[in-house]
C-alpha cells in the first residue's frame, strides 16, 4: 500500500481519535449491524492492532486515514470485518439445545414422514456449532432409521470460514463432546504432540460453509431449512436490526421448522410466525 508507514516501537498507547472511532463504529454498524458503542473503544482498538501488524501502517489513525480518505474501504473491508467480529463458539455450546433436537425435533421429524433434513448454523465461527449439530444427526440416523441431511454453515468472517472448511481443532476444545462421538466422528493426528485432531471426512461432507451478511435483505441459502440455529448473535444488534434478521431468518423456516436462540436472547416483542416450544427454542406456525 503506498501510505504504509514505518511501524512505531510501542502501539501500547495508540488509541483512536474520538472522530476515527465514531467513523468506524458507524461503518461497522452499517455494514454487519454489530454495535460498537463508546465502552467498546479499548476492545476495538485492541483489534486493530493486530491488523496494523498486516498491513504496516504507523498507527490506528494512519489506518483509518488510508480506509476513509485514501481509497482503503473497497480492499480492506471484509480484513476489517474479520479482525472486529467476535467469534466465540464452543463443541455442544448450551447442551439443552442438541438434547432437544435428538430427543424431541428429529423423532417428531420422522413421526411426520420428513426424512430429509436441512440444518443452518447461521452464525458458524470456526465450525464447532455446525459439526455438533452434524454429530447429533449422523447418531440419530445411524440408530433411529433412514434419514438423510445437510447443514450449512454461514459467517460474516472469512477467517473463521477458512477454520471451518479444515475442521482441524486443539482437542481440548473438544472436551464436551461425549466420547462415544469422539471415537466415530473425531480423528487424532498421527502427530500425538500436535494435540490437534480433524472432524472425521464421512461427517464434513455433511457440512457446508458460506459467507453471509445479516445485514443483505434476502438470505441465499436455498429451499427453507428445517432446523436453524442463531446463537448468541442477536445480542450484538439493535432492537430494529433484531427485528430484521429474526423476520428474515423465520423466511427461511419451512413450515414445522424450529429456530433456536441464545440463552442470553429473546424474541419477546417481536411480530414473528413462531410458537414457544420450550427455553428459547421456537417453531414456525
Amino acid at each position: 500500500m503506498s501510505s504504509v508507514e514505518a511501524l512505531h516501537s510501542d502501539r501500547s498507547v495508540d488509541q483512536l481519535s474520538a472522530k476515527n472511532f465514531r467513523r468506524l463504529s458507524a461503518l461497522v454498524s452499517a455494514y454487519s449491524g454489530i454495535k460498537m458503542p463508546p465502552g467498546k473503544q479499548t476492545m476495538l482498538e485492541g483489534r486493530l492492532r493486530r491488523r496494523l501488524r498486516s498491513t504496516g501502517f504507523a498507527s490506528l489513525d494512519a489506518y483509518c486515514a488510508y480506509l476513509f480518505d485514501g481509497g482503503g474501504l473497497e480492499t480492506e473491508m471484509v480484513a476489517l470485518i474479520d479482525a472486529v467480529t467476535t467469534n466465540k463458539t464452543d463443541f455442544f455450546r448450551e447442551p439443552k439445545h442438541f438434547e432437544f433436537l435428538q430427543r424431541t425435533v428429529l423423532p417428531a421429524f420422522m413421526r411426520s414422514g420428513r426424512t430429509a433434513i436441512r440444518v443452518w448454523s447461521a452464525a458458524c465461527s470456526v465450525g464447532a456449532e455446525p459439526y455438533t449439530a452434524a454429530m447429533v444427526l449422523a447418531d440419530f440416523a445411524e440408530t433411529s432409521g433412514p434419514l438423510s441431511y445437510f447443514i450449512l454453515g454461514t459467517d460474516l468472517s472469512t477467517d473463521v470460514l477458512a477454520a471451518a472448511r479444515k475442521g482441524i481443532y486443539h482437542q481440548a476444545m473438544l472436551a464436551p463432546v461425549p466420547e462415544n462421538y469422539m471415537q466415530r466422528f473425531v480423528r487424532r493426528s498421527s502427530d500425538t504432540q500436535s494435540g490437534l485432531v480433524r472432524i472425521a471426512p464421512e461427517l464434513r461432507s455433511k457440512v457446508g460453509f458460506a459467507r453471509l451478511n445479516f445485514m443483505d435483505e434476502t438470505y441465499p441459502i436455498g429451499e427453507p431449512v428445517d432446523v436453524i440455529f442463531c446463537r448468541n448473535v442477536l445480542i450484538y444488534f439493535d432492537k430494529p436490526t433484531q427485528a430484521k434478521v429474526l423476520a428474515r431468518l423465520c423466511d427461511c423456516l419451512a413450515p414445522g421448522g424450529y429456530l433456536f436462540i441464545g440463552h442470553s436472547e429473546s424474541i419477546t416483542g417481536f411480530n414473528l410466525p413462531v410458537r414457544t416450544v420450550a427455553n428459547t427454542i421456537f417453531q414456525r406456525v
